[in-house]
């Protein structure tokens, strides 16, 4: 693995000849995105960001901030008119995660899926039959089926 110094913006990196699939920035300060943005390379992240977006690679920015203020969301805009991705690493909650990790890892493995790495950390949503279905299983053993907030479940088990 290839580790320059962070300031050596003659490093490798920071030419086109050094052949990339991309690059993700994670976590993505605004302090970065605006250099990136705005192709200030005054460092190497911002010189080797520049180089993919000028060589039509993938650029995955995983911004930070929270909230965000019309400053955060113009730079956001900016950088997806450029090429970048923007993949704030927001939880779903879909896949009904247990764990921090389930979490963590559902941003890492979508974001790894834009390069086509898969990890098998992934949960697909199944989409609403798989719902139903454990609503049915839930309501055939005797079982009131319940949302995640406690309220009741209205289901229908008539098949669509």
């Amino acid at each position: 693995m290839y580790t320059p110094h962070f300031m050596s913006v003659i490093s490798k990196i920071s030419s086109g000849s050094f052949k990339t699939e991309g690059m993700i920035v994670a976590p993505c300060s605004m302090r970065t995105l605006s250099a990136i943005t705005h192709s200030m390379s005054d460092n190497l992240l911002t010189r080797a960001a520049d180089v993919v977006l000028k060589d039509r690679r993938r650029l995955v920015l995983m911004p930070r901030e929270a909230p965000l203020h019309l400053g955060h969301c113009k730079l956001m805009y900016e950088a997806a008119q450029l090429g970048a991705i923007i993949a704030p690493p927001m939880p779903a909650f879909y896949n009904r995660p247990e764990t921090i990790d389930e979490i963590i890892n559902h941003s890492v493995g979508r974001v790894l899926e834009l390069f086509d790495i898969d990890l098998g950390i992934l949960k697909r949503w199944e989409g609403h039959k798989a719902e139903k279905s454990r609503a049915v299983a839930l309501q055939s053993a005797g079982e009131k089926p319940e949302q995640p907030n406690g309220k009741r479940l209205v289901t229908q088990t008539k098949e669509i």
